[in-house]
């Protein structure tokens, strides 16, 4: 499998800016915020997942699963890089969108030219050369995912599905992303969503909500 980097396909999604709200509505989701799927959403692609919005705008919106990581080893993806070998990183399933695809998401304290902001510190795009300096020389707090495939939304379907109480929202959250569990992310994120009304994040429509048929 080779690397691709998202480049030219994220280039014509406009970014909107993160908010930091307690309450939102679905025209406040924007790039780096977290979808966290409804215990009634069962569309095997997104059951129990938490998405990472990467970018939204008028065009539609381009995400990446956080917990779902898979049985194979980056070096089995990534054989030709020689840093990878013998090395245990996972790739994880970041869509049903283009599965062949490879994306870089990575946590960084300078950022190289070459990759695109999702929210401060966290970054999309890269090249091997990022890669083999985070895993031979990382800085403190440097780490790095990698992603076969992507979710995707057209125009207004995500919002869509947010009205029909599909997904619920949460603020940034390097450490979720990078430092947590990802078989719990998705129970964390829920019993933060569902918390008392004064000490919860968001939550676009109330959890139990039904999905149209």
């Amino acid at each position: 499998m080779a690397i691709f980097l998202l480049g030219g396909l994220l280039t014509v999604l406009h970014a909107v800016p993160a908010l930091a709200e307690k309450e939102f509505s679905p025209s406040s989701v924007g790039r780096g915020m977290l979808l966290v799927a409804s215990p009634t959403l069962d569309d095997p692609n997104f059951r129990e997942s938490v998405v990472l919005v990467v970018q939204h705008g008028p065009e539609g919106t381009l995400g990446l699963i956080l917990n779902r990581s898979t049985k194979v080893l980056l070096s089995e993806a990534l054989p030709d890089l020689t840093v990878l070998k013998g090395t245990s990183y996972r790739l994880f399933a970041g869509g049903p969108v283009e599965p062949t695809r490879l994306l870089l998401l990575f946590r960084l304290k300078e950022p190289p030219t070459d990759v695109r902001s999702v929210f401060d510190g966290v970054y999309v795009g890269g090249t091997p050369k990022i890669l083999e300096r985070i895993i031979t020389q990382a800085k403190p707090t440097e780490t790095f995912r990698a992603f076969a495939g992507f979710a995707a939304w057209a125009p207004r379907q995500l919002e869509g599905e947010m009205l029909l109480g599909a997904w619920g929202i949460l603020p940034p959250d390097s450490i979720g992303i990078f430092d947590k569990d990802p078989a719990v992310l998705w129970s964390d994120c829920l019993s933060r969503l569902q918390a008392p009304r004064g000490e919860r994040v968001a939550w676009s429509v109330p959890v139990l909500a039904e999905r149209a048929p």
